[in-house]
C-alpha cells in the first residue's frame, strides 16, 4: 500500500506542480499589484466587520472556519516533516509560498463569493465546483473537482489529522491510538450532525484561542533562546539556497518540501479555502477575498514559523538525505512529526512540553477535520443539485468518521502519503480553473478599490461590471431594489393619509 501511494505521489507532486504553485502565486501577486502588501490594513479591518444572516456566517466566522482548515497538523507535524526531508531551508520556501499564495487565495476566494448560491436549506454554498460551472461553463470539469474534493477531504485528508492527534496523545499520555480514535469520532459526530452553524460557532471560539496560545508559548521559548535567533534565521535562509554546509545536496528537496508542506498548511491554491469564503455574508466579494488572503499569513507566517523556530532554536530535529542517510541527527529514533515540537517545548519547559503539544495538536487537527467535513459536504451539496439524494450527506458523515478511525491507527507515513494525494489532486484542478477564470476576480478587486477611493462602503453589481452568471448577486440586488421601492410607496401613502 505504501509503495503504491508513494508511486502515485511521485506523479502528482512532480516538479511541474511545485513550480506551477510558485509561478501562479507570483503571477497573481503581480496582477493584483501585490495586494497582500497594499491592503494589509484593510484585511485586518474587514476581519471584524459584518454580521451573520440566516443564509450566511460573518466574515470572522468564515475566517475562523477557513483557518480551522489551514491551521492543523501541517503547522506542527508538517513543519517537522519539511525540515526532516528538506532541511531548515524548507521553512524559507514555506514563507515564499505563503507570501505569494496570499494573492492566489484572494483570487479563488473572491471567485467563490461571486458565484455562490443558496442551497435547498437557504444557506450559502460555493467553491471551485460552483465557479468552474458558472464561470467557465464546463460542468464535467466541475464534477471532477467535486468528486476529487469529496474523496480528498472526506476520505484521505482526515486520516492525517487523526493520526497526528493519536500520536501526540500516545506520546504525552500513553493512551492507545484506538482509544483516541474512538473519542475523536464521538466528539466529531456531535458537531457535524449539527450543521454549518454549529461548526462555525465552535471554530470561531476555538481557533483564535488555540492559535494565540500556541504562538505565545513559542514566543516564550524563542525569547529564552533569543541569542541564537540570528543564527537560526541565517541557517534557514542559507539552507534555502544551498549555502550552508551539508545542505547543498538537498537544495531541490528544500524547495519541493517547502512548497508541498506550505500548500498543505496554508491551502492557497488548493481550492479548500473558497468553500468557507463563499459562506460569508458580505456586501462585496472582494471583502472576503481580502480576509482570506490574511488567513494565509496567520497560518504560515505566524503559526508555522512559531513551530520552525521552536524546533530549530532548541535543536530538536533530524534531517535526512536523498538516500535516507542522516545529515543531521539531533533526535535519534524520533520520526518526523509532533515528536519534534514536543521535544522542543520539553527541553525548555520540562514536564509541560509533551502535554501542551498534544493538547494544541488535538485542537488544531480536530478543527481541521471539521473544516474538511464542511468542504466535502459542500461538494456533495453541489452534486445533489442534480441527483437529489439527501442520504449522500449522511453517507459522507459515516465515511469521514471511518476515515478518522483508520487514519488514527495507521502509520504516519501512509496517512501523510494519502493526504498528499488528496491535496495534490485538488491543487492541480483548482489552479487550472482559477488561471482560466481570473478576470472576474480582478474586475471585482478594481471595482472595490474604486469605490473605496470615493469613500463608499463597496457593494457589488455584477451586471454593471459585465460579470455573467453571478445569479445570487443579481437576485439580491433586485430584492433590495424592490424593498426600497416598497418603502418609498409606503412613505408616500403615509403622507397622503
Amino acid at each position: 500500500m505504501s509503495a503504491l501511494v508513494d508511486a502515485i505521489n511521485g506523479y502528482i507532486w512532480s516538479l511541474p506542480l511545485i513550480y506551477l504553485c510558485l509561478g501562479v502565486g507570483l503571477y497573481f501577486s503581480l496582477r493584483t499589484r501585490f495586494l497582500q502588501v497594499r491592503h494589509i490594513k484593510e484585511m485586518v479591518r474587514l476581519m471584524f466587520k459584518g454580521e451573520s444572516s440566516p443564509a450566511g456566517i460573518s466574515s470572522f466566522q468564515a475566517l475562523a472556519l477557513s483557518l480551522s482548515g489551514r491551521v492543523g497538523t501541517g503547522n506542527i507535524a508538517g513543519v517537522a516533516t519539511a525540515i526532516t526531508f528538506g532541511g531548515p531551508g524548507a521553512v524559507f520556501w514555506m514563507w515564499v509560498v505563503a507570501f505569494l499564495g496570499a494573492g492566489t487565495a484572494f483570487i479563488e476566494s473572491t471567485l467563490a463569493q461571486i458565484y455562490k448560491e443558496k442551497d435547498d436549506n437557504g444557506l450559502y454554498r460555493g467553491g471551485p465546483a460552483y465557479y468552474i460551472e458558472k464561470g467557465l461553463g464546463i460542468k464535467w470539469f466541475a464534477w471532477i473537482f467535486a468528486f476529487a474534493t469529496i474523496i480528498g477531504c472526506g476520505l484521505l485528508l482526515p486520516g492525517v489529522q487523526a493520526n497526528s492527534i493519536a500520536s501526540g496523545i500516545e506520546n504525552a499520555f500513553g493512551i492507545p491510538t484506538s482509544v483516541s480514535a474512538a473519542a475523536v469520532v464521538v466528539l466529531l459526530g456531535l458537531i457535524i450532525f449539527g450543521g454549518i452553524k454549529r461548526i462555525a460557532h465552535f471554530t470561531q471560539v476555538v481557533v483564535p484561542f488555540m492559535a494565540l496560545g500556541y504562538v505565545l508559548v513559542a514566543f516564550v521559548i524563542i525569547i529564552m533562546n533569543v541569542s541564537q535567533l540570528p543564527s537560526v534565521i541565517s541557517l534557514i535562509v542559507g539552507s534555502a539556497f544551498g549555502l550552508q554546509a551539508g545542505f547543498g545536496a538537498i537544495l531541490g528537496l528544500a524547495i519541493e518540501w517547502g512548497v508541498k508542506r506550505g500548500i498543505y498548511s496554508n491551502e492557497a491554491g488548493q481550492g479548500t479555502g473558497p468553500h468557507a469564503a463563499a459562506a460569508a455574508e458580505v456586501s462585496h466579494p472582494a471583502k472576503q477575498g481580502l480576509v482570506q488572503s490574511f488567513s494565509v499569513y496567520i497560518d504560515t507566517l505566524f503559526v508555522c514559523t512559531a513551530t520552525a523556530f521552536m524546533v530549530i532554536i532548541t535543536g530538536a530535529y533530524n534531517v535526512m538525505g536523498k538516500a535516507g542517510e542522516a545529515i543531521v541527527e539531533k533526535l535519534p529514533g524520533v520520526s518526523a512529526g509532533p515528536g519534534y515540537t514536543q521535544a522542543a517545548v520539553e527541553s525548555v519547559m520540562p514536564g509541560f512540553g509533551s502535554i501542551f503539544v498534544a493538547v494544541a495538536l488535538f485542537f488544531f487537527a480536530f478543527t481541521t477535520i471539521l473544516a474538511y467535513y464542511y468542504i466535502a459536504e459542500t461538494n456533495v451539496a453541489y452534486i445533489n443539485r442534480q441527483v437529489h439524494r439527501p442520504w449522500l450527506i449522511f453517507a459522507l458523515k459515516i465515511a469521514l468518521m471511518a476515515s478518522v478511525v483508520y487514519g488514527a491507527v495507521r502509520t504516519a507515513e501512509l496517512a501523510w502519503g494519502l493526504g498528499d494525494i488528496g491535496v495534490g489532486l485538488m491543487a492541480w484542478l483548482n489552479i487550472v480553473a482559477i488561471l482560466l477564470l481570473q478576470k472576474p476576480a480582478l474586475i471585482a478587486l478594481k471595482d472595490y478599490e474604486a469605490q473605496k477611493a470615493k469613500g463608499l462602503d463597496p457593494t457589488f453589481d455584477p451586471t454593471k461590471l459585465g460579470i455573467k452568471n453571478a445569479d445570487h448577486w443579481v437576485k439580491d440586488k433586485k430584492a433590495k431594489s424592490g424593498a426600497v421601492g416598497d418603502e418609498v410607496v409606503a412613505d408616500a401613502q403615509a403622507e397622503r393619509s
